[in-house]
């Protein structure tokens, strides 16, 4: 009788939350999109056409081309503080992945598939050639998917805390708060209420759960996530992304395919396990890996320095004799007695 009792209370508080959701989800203010990034407005907001979608996004600097991707829900100012340290080497572009930022809401079933085309066709239509692509997260993966597929235009990749494991819910690892929210977020009817009672509270203990320093977490950043999430139909679209996340674990399939340099990159803090991450750096022929102390799953806005240096020494080196037998799969040979 108990067991009803609560199961019948549990069902009413749900009904009753849900038109409650809607008419918050109705009412929210909807978000102008910035004019000018506001951590340093003399680079200009650009847009492209790619399938039928705005998307935003940024260039700067001069020299070889890279091209930096951004995490699950997040958008290209998680690397305010990158771009500024790498633009005398090279000219870095960052865009904004459908239903992400401020680019346009596809109805689409977010499937990596999705992000995976954007950024090819980004940067064919960027002629974008010979380039270091370097993501975080799901960012981490496209790239290695790219060159997975031989994209020519793809040179080298730098795969940073790459979304690889727990069937795509590393993210409720983050904190208590996360792995609240992104349980509820996999429960039909619940997850969608749950979403459209977001608020900016909830959405910065989230984002601080991905940086080994909270105050990395700048105050215009959250403001920035929080705004480019309150945009009609963001909730619906991140609602996909997030039940689709088990297919980036598909990725380890492709990662022997690879044939181009490699460098893994995760923070001591980030939220895979070390079993899952040995298992993804042993997958990429000839893979580089480094780790860097102090750093969490957001790793431009905890070590940007760091980070940097590395991505700079990677692009401009060339792989040892072994490393470029590895990726062309030529066995190793055994050592001499």
């Amino acid at each position: 009788m108990d067991t009803f009792v609560i199961i019948l209370g549990g069902a009413a508080v749900i009904a009753a939350a849900v038109p409650i959701s809607m008419i918050v989800e109705a009412l929210r203010p909807r978000p102008h999109a910035p004019g000018s990034l506001y951590w340093d407005p003399a680079i200009p907001i650009r847009h492209a056409s790619i399938g039928g979608m705005r998307i935003r996004y940024v260039t700067a600097g001069s020299g070889p081309d890279l091209v930096l991707l951004h995490t699950m829900r997040t958008q290209l100012d998680i690397f305010e503080t990158l771009i500024p340290k790498l633009v005398r080497d090279f000219t870095v572009y960052a865009l904004d992945y459908p239903g992400h930022g401020f680019s346009d809401i596809p109805d689409s079933d977010y499937r990596p598939e999705l992000f995976v085309d954007t950024v090819e066709k980004f940067l064919e239509q960027m002629g974008i050639d010979n380039a270091t692509v370097a993501g975080i997260s799901i960012g981490g993966v496209i790239p290695l998917l790219m060159a997975a597929k031989q994209n020519p235009r793809v040179a080298k990749v730098v795969s940073i805390n790459p979304y690889d494991y727990d069937e795509g819910g590393g993210i409720r690892r983050a904190n208590l708060t996360a792995r609240l929210i992104f349980t509820l977020a996999e429960i039909p009817v619940i997850g969608e209420t749950v979403m459209r009672l977001r608020n900016s509270m909830i959405e910065r203990k989230i984002l601080e759960g991905g940086v080994f320093d909270r105050s990395a977490v700048s105050k215009k950043f959250a403001g920035q996530i929080v705004a480019s999430g309150a945009r009609k139909g963001h909730y619906r679209a991140f609602l996909r992304v997030v039940r689709a996340g088990h297919y980036w674990n598909d990725a380890h399939g492709a990662y022997p395919r690879i044939k181009v340099p490699v460098l893994v990159i995760y923070g001591d803090e980030d939220w895979s396990k070390p079993e899952e991450r040995r298992r993804t750096i042993s997958e990429i022929p000839g893979a580089n890996s480094e780790q860097i102390p102090r750093g969490g799953h957001f790793l431009s806005l905890d070590q940007p320095e760091r980070l940097a240096s590395l991505i700079r020494r990677f692009a401009n080196r060339r792989p040892t004799h072994e490393q470029s037998l590895a990726i062309a799969g030529v066995p190793a040979l055994a050592p001499t007695r």
